[in-house]
């Protein structure tokens, strides 16, 4: 009952940050599992549908622009890591995190640098991830259109920060995140 979990979403400049937590079956292996960053967008698509299929237990949950804002996003995505791990319907044995923190969690937990690319139920965790935040990010584009939150899903490229500044931050932008605090009033 080994879970892993990470997030998607520290360093875009709007929106949530999102966490996954999977406790993979391993009688039912599941090919292609890697870092969601090093996976085409149709690929994670497909690895997140399989995951939802042939998990034992998977768990999605999130920190919001508020939270971010009110206690940065290290803490927000901790936070958003916990409430993944405790939304899974059994306590897991042990926790496995992507990254050099453990966020708070009633089971014993171990941080792994590069954990998405090296521990499967990590990699699974990080493509629920990413999969559910980009899914948003499209969902917000659809009711903020000018930022074409669908092509950059809120990341800082220089087109966003050229909307941004052309139309000032949205309600789901970061306030605390330097490119929109600046353009505050």
């Amino acid at each position: 009952m080994i879970c892993g979990t990470d997030e998607a979403g520290r360093g875009p400049i709007a929106g949530p940050v999102v966490a996954a937590a999977v406790i993979l079956d391993p009688e039912n292996p599941i090919e292609g599992l890697n870092d969601s960053k090093k996976l085409s967008e149709k690929k994670r698509n497909r690895l997140s549908a399989e995951i939802k299929d042939k998990a034992l237990y998977w768990a999605i949950a999130q920190a919001d622009v508020e939270e971010i804002d009110r206690i940065n996003i290290l803490w927000a995505s901790m936070n958003a890591m916990t409430r993944a791990v405790e939304a899974l319907p059994v306590q897991p044995s042990k926790v496995l995190v992507d990254g050099n923190r453990v966020p708070q969690l009633k089971v014993p937990a171990e941080a792994i640098v590069g954990g998405d690319a090296s521990e499967q139920c990590i990699a699974a965790a990080s493509i629920l991830a990413k999969v559910e935040r980009d899914r948003q990010m499209i969902e917000w584009h659809q009711r903020y259109p000018q930022y074409e939150f669908d092509k950059h899903k809120a990341y800082g490229t220089a087109k966003h920060i050229e909307l941004l500044k052309q139309h000032g931050p949205c309600p789901i932008h970061r306030k605390s995140f330097r490119p929109v605090r600046e353009l505050l009033p």
